[in-house]
């Protein structure tokens, strides 16, 4: 029988500004191979950079989203996707303007996935040019 969601999970997230987190699947819910999220980024958040162990793709639905890789800064706009392929380094922030995206994240986003920076005792590194 489908399964209808009408309240998600509110978390926290990383960063210096708060950002709100709505979790539709995902650990919270007991779902370990998946996870679907909302994010509402304020302007001025950002993320330690990360290298998951899942991937993720992520699709801007309003706003605009920098994300920073090893080769490039991309700044996403509405209707505008990235995917992650896990291992991939990758560093999210909305410096000029807020922004709401969806993530999705195979298998289930998880702090232990995430693999941030910091948990390794590195610095968040700048993007490369290709």
């Amino acid at each position: 029988m489908p399964t209808i969601i009408r309240t998600p999970t509110r978390l926290r997230a990383a960063g210096g500004v708060e950002k709100s987190i709505f979790e539709y699947l995902g650990r919270m819910g007991g779902e370990d191979g998946m996870s679907v999220a909302r994010m509402e980024s304020p302007a001025g958040w950002s993320e330690p950079g990360q290298r998951p162990a899942f991937r993720e793709v992520t699709l801007v639905v309003s706003g605009a989203l920098r994300v920073e890789t090893e080769r490039a800064v991309e700044v996403l706009r509405a209707g505008e996707a990235i995917i992650a392929e896990p291992g991939d380094w990758v560093r999210y922030s909305t410096p000029d303007e807020p922004a709401e995206y969806l993530a999705v994240c195979t298998p289930a986003f998880t702090p232990e996935r995430v693999n941030r920076d910091y948990d390794h005792g590195e610095t968040s590194t700048p993007a490369r040019p290709a």
